[in-house]
């Protein structure tokens, strides 16, 4: 009896490490399944492309890379059009439920939030005298999420922290709040709002054409990214205010379409007026100073500036005094919004045979001076400058654009006339 018993037991635990085994293998047939759908999702047969001999090779993103920027250079740089360099931008974030879906990993509303995190940081790098702010649609509402401010930290950290999705979304609610945000923007600024909207459809408690309408008569240029289908009401909006309306295919097509509107958009024609702006330009305080914040209301230890009119302590800059409304901002803001004026013009591509390559162009960069050669020897894409014909690799070309914007071989060449003249 006892060893029936036993054995009896002895049956039940066999049949226990079978059950663990089957469920162990069941584990890995799932984590097998999901190792493949990472895969099929990535697409990772779109990586690679068929050379002129029928091999397959994956494909170059570094030229994929400075093609878009190319791209988005042609756009940018227009001579003889006027641009708006003080900006108020608005953001509005759909985080209705669709944004909850998974067709972006991991979801949309994450990867919205991350490309809206790096437009800031880009848009205050090209635009250091514009200014953001936030509004978020979930619930059939708009919320305010941040005022306009010139901190990226400050909209970031708001952002982050209000990362829920519910409900639906109105976009005429979300207008209806942006124009009354920006209606009292001074007529130099200019009024402008980004959408990076989810859903296929708009829960509004009004008529929309009329509150489009509104924004138009308003000046307020509306731009929306949409990141499921092409939507009617989306594009006639941006059609009357002179926005831009797009649809994302994938993540890196969504930060391409978002970062395109960093720089300064062309002015509207009869909207484009000259316009004197009284600017302040104050001191940096003292360290061992304690002062009230204009901006945060409570004492703070030293740090901060000092208006030059009111003698009132903000903390950063560029902003408006909150007692007397003056426009602080420092010189190296108005130097780096300068180069939006006068932009660089953009560099002609350079595609050399083997046979002169040897003779008649150069073998490195002017900029960093790396070997514009393949292996082999063989010519690699660089472009030149049309002014001073000097010739640069595709990182440097991007780097002066983008983050330099003066041309080494101009001023280098700049400087050795000046100290001919000298000499002379």
């Amino acid at each position: 009896m006892m060893n029936r018993d036993i054995n009896g037991e002895g049956r039940k635990f066999n049949r226990g490490e079978e059950e663990e085994e089957e469920d162990e293998d069941e584990e890995s047939g799932r984590g097998r399944d999901a190792w493949e759908r990472t895969y099929a999702d990535e697409r990772s047969w779109e990586s690679l492309q068929e050379d002129e001999s029928g091999l397959l090779r994956p494909i170059d993103n570094k030229a994929l890379h400075h093609a878009q920027y190319r791209r988005r250079l042609r756009t940018a740089t227009t001579a003889g059009i006027q641009k708006g360099l003080i900006r108020y931008l608005y953001i509005v974030i759909d985080l209705s439920r669709a944004a909850g879906e998974m067709d972006y990993k991991p979801s949309r509303m994450v990867v919205v939030a991350r490309q809206v995190e790096a437009f800031i940081r880009e848009f205050f790098d090209q635009n250091p005298l514009s200014q953001i702010g936030l509004v978020t649609l979930k619930d059939g509402v708009a919320q305010c999420l941040t005022d306009l401010g010139g901190s990226p930290e400050s909209h970031i950290k708001a952002l982050m922290g209000k990362l829920e999705c519910s409900g639906d979304s109105s976009l005429q609610n979300g207008l209806d709040l942006v124009h009354d945000l920006l209606n009292q923007i001074p007529s130099y600024g200019h009024r402008e709002v980004l959408i990076l909207y989810s859903a296929l459809s708009t829960c509004d408690p009004g008529d929309i054409m009329e509150t489009i309408q509104k924004c138009k008569s308003a000046k307020i240029r509306c731009s929306i990214i949409g990141l499921s289908a092409e939507l009617y009401i989306c594009k006639y909006l941006c059609q009357e205010t002179g926005g831009l309306y797009s649809v994302a295919l994938d993540e890196p097509h969504l930060k391409e379409l978002v970062l395109e509107h960093a720089p300064p958009p062309p002015a509207i024609a009869e909207f484009a007026i000259a316009n004197l702006i009284k600017m302040g330009f104050p001191q940096r305080a003292a360290e061992g100073v304690i002062s009230i914040c204009s901006c945060h209301k409570e004492a703070k230890f030293g740090g901060g500036y000092t208006c030059p009119r009111c003698k009132a302590r903000v903390c950063e800059l560029p902003t408006e005094c909150r007692i007397c409304g003056l426009t602080l901002v420092s010189s190296p803001h108005l130097a780096r919004s300068y180069h939006h004026l006068f932009p660089i013009t953009p560099f002609d591509d350079v595609s050399p045979s083997i046979t002169n390559i040897s003779h008649k162009l150069p073998k490195s960069c002017f900029g960093c001076q790396q070997s514009l050669l393949n292996p082999g020897n063989l010519p690699g894409p660089w472009v030149a400058c049309p002014k001073c014909k000097q010739h640069f690799c595709l990182d440097c070309d991007i780097y002066i654009h983008e983050s330099l914007h003066n041309c080494p071989g101009c001023e280098s060449f700049k400087q050795s006339n000046s100290v001919t003249n000298m000499e002379v």
